[in-house]
């Protein structure tokens, strides 16, 4: 039997497909580079305002922007600067027809990668960055992962925001990172407490040491003070032989204790000798142990309130909140929810492997619109979900829970002038829209009926048939 040759393999391209966002007023412009950089390989949306573009570097993550200088209303620089912010990994190419040295010093100066005239040889010269950008994509995204890993590993990953109240709370935690001091972070459950406290204990002197974490909530009185001190051989029934406390554990660390706030009085005034004193005594032992712990404390309850009401210890609060970091809620920083929609999207769609590439303006108006009870985590979770359930590009309402797709805030009605909904500047996709409606309905029938067809097709009032029609249509 003869041994087949294996065909040599070909070299694999340095390149990587690049997101492209192409914006002119000029429709004659964008058409143009779609075409051009479609054929190519690469993805690309256009957009003929700086508002429209606007809105789609809210829901999608690019790669490169190429935009006009001079257009209608808000120009070309001003999108620069808002790339920047949003998005300050992209490419900027900037493109001009009218070229001016003041133009050319302000791109410069704002952060363009490229100054491109408009004359004959455009779409070369586009053509030509574009092909430069594409090589690098592939190094500059292993690198970008190099750096997210150093922000995981310092605690920073899912603590992302660009609102003031986030960015005093960045400023704080490398303020007090570097000290000792207790801390008391407050705040409603969901909104990054826990990631809060590790980052201080990352970006601490005690980074080498152990990071430990216990839910007071989660403990009747006795075997919560077993776990925090410790116990000897014998001291009760079942200790059958020595065993060492989370305190004892986290000795040159941190000790994160979260839902302080539902520790019983008794373990209240345990808890507060051995912050006084320094030392522990494990139950059933009479020699007390010195530990060196930073503790971080973490609630949802208003403490004022529980000491008011004589639940909570004054002098055990007082001990614990020497620096107090209070976490807003997801609705009261609403400029946050694109930036952490598309970090989550960036990281699930990688794991599920699904090429999705942003949301649509649509689900992205409701997940602004949404008060978000759950906070930061209901968010994640929310992301999760549309990511593996949507089979489109993007993430649409037909992927969003009920509670969110069909959620209007206080703002909505007035931007509808009645009629139930509002047309953005640059017009719709009428079928996509139409499409979506579909799926929603289907999909919330098939939900609502568990999954019994029959059920679902009288619930829209629909034959089983045309449902039979629409759940393939859907692949539902």
């Amino acid at each position: 039997m003869q041994a087949t040759k294996s065909m040599p393999r070909e070299k694999e391209t340095a390149r990587e497909m690049a997101h492209i966002l192409v914006v002119d007023d000029e429709r004659s412009i964008c058409e143009l580079l779609e075409i051009t950089f479609r054929k190519e390989g690469h993805r690309v949306e256009v957009a003929n305002t700086v508002d429209a573009a606007k809105r789609k570097l809210d829901s999608q993550i690019f790669d490169i922007v190429i935009s006009d200088v001079r257009m209608p209303g808000a120009d070309g620089l001003e999108l620069l600067k808002y790339v920047k912010e949003v998005s300050p990994n992209c490419f900027f190419l900037l493109i001009t027809g009218v070229p001016t040295v003041d133009t050319a010093i302000a791109a410069i100066n704002a952060g363009a990668d490229r100054y491109v005239i408009k004359d004959h040889d455009l779409v070369d010269q586009l053509r030509r960055a574009v092909n430069g950008v594409s090589e690098n994509l592939k190094w500059k995204k292993e690198a970008g992962y190099l750096r997210r890993e150093l922000r995981r590993l310092t605690g920073l990953d899912n603590i992302l925001g660009q609102s003031p109240r986030m960015r005093s709370i960045f400023e704080l935690i490398q303020t007090v990172a570097p000290q000792s001091s207790r801390v008391l972070i407050t705040g409603e459950s969901g909104t990054g407490k826990e990631l809060v406290a590790r980052a201080i204990h990352e970006n601490s002197s005690r980074a080498q040491a152990p990071f430990i974490t216990i839910n007071c909530g989660a403990f009747p009185e006795s075997l919560l003070e077993s776990e925090l001190f410790g116990y000897m051989k014998g001291a009760f029934t079942g200790a059958n032989e020595n065993r060492q406390g989370l305190f004892q554990a986290a000795h040159g660390g941190t000790l994160f204790m979260d839902e302080i706030g539902n520790m019983s009085l008794t373990m209240q005034v345990k808890l507060y000798r051995v912050l006084q004193e320094g030392k522990v005594r494990p139950i059933g032992s009479t020699e007390e142990i010195d530990v060196d712990v930073r503790v971080i404390a973490a609630t949802n309850k208003d403490f004022e309130k529980e000491i008011a009401e004589g639940r909570f210890r004054e002098d055990l609060y007082y001990r614990l909140s020497v620096i107090p970091i209070q976490l807003p809620p997801l609705r009261e920083r609403r400029e946050d929810i694109p930036l952490l929609a598309r970090h989550f999207l960036e990281r699930f769609r990688k794991s599920m492997e699904k090429g999705i590439a942003g949301i649509s303006p649509e689900a992205l108006k409701r997940l602004e619109a949404y008060d978000w009870p759950g906070n930061v985590r209901e968010l994640e979770n929310t992301v999760e979900r549309a990511i593996a359930l949507e089979s489109g590009p993007e993430i649409s309402l037909g992927s969003l829970p009920d509670r969110i797709a069909g959620y209007a805030g206080p703002s909505s009605v007035a931007a509808t002038n009645g009629h139930g909904f509002a047309i953005p500047e640059e017009g719709v996709d009428f079928e996509k829209e139409i499409a979506e409606a579909e799926r929603r309905y289907i999909a919330a029938a098939l939900e609502k009926s568990d999954g019994v067809r029959t059920r679902a097709s009288e619930l829209l009032h629909i034959t089983y048939r045309s449902f039979r029609h629409y759940a393939k249509k859907h692949n539902l």
